[in-house]
């Protein structure tokens, strides 16, 4: 019997929590190209209570329609980890992103899957098949051959990435532990904490922004919070090792991107790489599907 069978995951849901990480993924892409056009004029920590406003104008609603206990504190020791690790991971990127190139920035946060998938195993006790191991290798070569880091890579910066990184990581890997806990009360209480921790920075830097970037910080509120809203259902409905590997797909979405709207036209390593990463997550997906359908011994 295979250890998804063993652990009651069927098809449907792994099919729902990859297409809803995806979804989320791509939602990661938007919501850093716009994060990093905004640090450049604001500083991290007014991105973060601003941001963390427009998520509430939508979340105020949802409370209200759905009643659900948002001080049901079961597991608070994970809750107070898991928002202390997003607001970190937040802020270290954006805060890293001003002095690096967001290429450079992106590979450190690329390794995240490696992150989730080593943590899943004495965190969550999770069996990682050496086929996954080897798909978020190959998905991590493709992207250091998309982004050809530079030598700013290893920039004074660098380290406040690689643990904004580390956090992200450890805060997937919570999540999937509050598996079930209601996704509602994970999403406010994790922009209520970002925005908390914004706010005691804005004594020490406030820039009054205009009616349109004012705006554009409420946009990134609401994309983030939809996008930890679809991670947050993902990690409930599939094993974060198995999820793991599609975090890679935020470098397809972000070639598309930049093509779209910069008219930036991709380049053979950002074709060859983007090839290898689609190429190790369909293999997953197709692995997966093989082994959640396969009958039991």
């Amino acid at each position: 019997m295979t250890s998804l069978r063993q652990a009651g995951i069927g098809a449907a849901s792994v099919g729902m929590g990859i297409a809803l990480y995806l979804i989320g993924v791509f939602l990661f892409a938007l919501n850093d190209a716009l994060g990093k056009w905004l640090v450049a004029d604001y500083s991290v920590g007014q991105l973060l209570l601003l941001r963390s406003v427009g998520a509430a104008i939508v979340l105020a609603p949802m409370v209200w329609h759905l009643k659900v206990d948002l001080f049901d504190f079961g597991q608070w020791r994970l809750q107070v980890l898991r928002i202390l690790c997003m607001a970190g991971d937040t802020f270290c990127f954006y805060f890293s992103t001003r002095s690096m190139p967001l290429a450079d920035v992106m590979t450190f946060y690329m390794a995240a899957p490696l992150i989730i998938t080593a943590l899943s195993v004495p965190l969550l006790g999770e069996k990682v098949e050496p086929f996954r191991w080897g798909a978020v290798i190959a998905g991590f070569i493709g992207v250091l051959v998309a982004l050809q880091p530079s030598a700013e890579l290893f920039s004074s910066a660098s380290p406040i990435a690689l643990i904004g990184a580390i956090m992200f990581g450890l805060a997937v890997t919570v999540t999937r532990r509050l598996r079930r806990t209601h996704w509602l009360p994970l999403v406010v209480w994790q922009f209520a904490g970002a925005g908390v921790i914004g706010a005691a920075t804005i004594p020490f830097a406030w820039v009054t922004p205009g009616w349109f970037d004012l705006a554009l910080m409420f946009l990134v509120g609401i994309v983030a919070m939809v996008c930890f809203i679809c991670i947050t259902r993902a990690l409930a409905m599939a094993p974060a090792a198995m999820l793991a590997p599609f975090q890679y797909s935020a470098m397809v979405w972000a070639t598309l991107m930049g093509w779209i709207v910069w008219r930036d036209v991709p380049t053979l390593p950002i074709v060859v790489g983007n090839c290898i990463i689609i190429g190790s997550g369909l293999f997953v997906f197709y692995r997966d599907r093989t082994t959640v359908s396969a009958p039991a011994e």
